[in-house]
């Protein structure tokens, strides 16, 4: 695993880089455990546009992943490492002894003929790639694929190189720190899977031209100040002229960069011991 850099033959070519792939091992996905993926192009239901510079891209399989890790006391071993389009972190293909095959995210460190096990056991090993419940990890591990909620899967801590914390135990939940720096109260109850996940370099990438974007399906960001004043609350102006606003607006006069949107009594509010910020 590793950065590739390019020979400036052209102008973009001059600082761009990409992954080596040197850690892939298949090629192709596994046929049982893709669905078609269809593109909205950020439209909603009724075709308007809700999420900006989205459209256009490669074509995409769906990969369905186990972030339940449900098959408990069953070693799996590890038969593949693959990329997978839809996100940044690798895919581990495992095997369990009754040939039933399953994605799960790709721990760092994790290698083809690895076995790994989900486990509610308190003689567990603490071992990369284990799915433990929290109560039986021990305070200071990095952990992954963290639950909110017992039993509903994994739903925090999934992308290219991040890792979260366990800082403490207290009652019936421990102290996660998070990627972010906020500390968070999760159930001893939910589990987690140890060690960090994998693709740490992803963020070292330098994508180098336009085009690049536009294979990911990411459209144009062209700043509200170079906009006409009927497009943007930023536009028009004579020669190259500032925002005018007091503070940044969105195109609809929203306050944005910075602006707290978070409702101030939202439910999860009283998990949060230490905030991000």
């Amino acid at each position: 695993m590793g950065i590739r850099k390019f020979k400036p033959t052209t102008p973009s070519r001059r600082w761009m880089s990409g992954n080596d792939f040197s850690e892939i091992t298949k090629n192709k996905p596994e046929k049982s455990l893709t669905l078609p993926l269809k593109r909205t192009g950020g439209r909603n239901v009724y075709g308007r546009i809700t999420v900006r510079h989205r459209g256009g891209g490669h074509k995409r399989l769906l990969r369905i992943i186990d972030f339940k890790r449900d098959l408990f006391e069953i070693p799996a071993k590890v038969i593949a490492i693959e990329y997978d389009p839809n996100r940044t972190a690798r895919l581990a293909l495992v095997e369990y002894p009754n040939k039933e095959r399953r994605y799960v995210i790709c721990p760092e460190g994790l290698k083809v003929g690895s076995e790994i096990i989900s486990s509610n056991e308190k003689n567990a090993e603490i071992k990369t790639g284990n799915t433990l419940l929290l109560r039986y990890i021990p305070s200071g591990t990095m952990i992954h694929n963290i639950e909110l909620m017992k039993g509903m899967g994994g739903q925090i801590v999934r992308s290219a190189g991040s890792t979260a914390q366990i800082t403490a135990k207290e009652d019936a939940s421990a102290h996660i720190r998070l990627p972010s720096g906020e500390i968070r109260r999760i159930s001893l109850d939910c589990h987690a899977t140890i060690g960090q996940v994998s693709n740490i370099e992803h963020e070292a990438i330098t994508w180098g031209k336009a085009g690049r974007m536009r294979w990911r399906g990411i459209r144009p960001t062209v700043r509200g100040a170079a906009m006409n004043a009927v497009d943007h609350p930023h536009g028009g102006g004579e020669g190259k002229s500032g925002q005018g606003n007091p503070h940044p607006v969105s195109p609809w006069g929203q306050p944005t960069k910075g602006y707290k949107t978070r409702k101030k009594t939202k439910y999860s509010d009283k998990f949060i011991i230490k905030r991000r910020r």
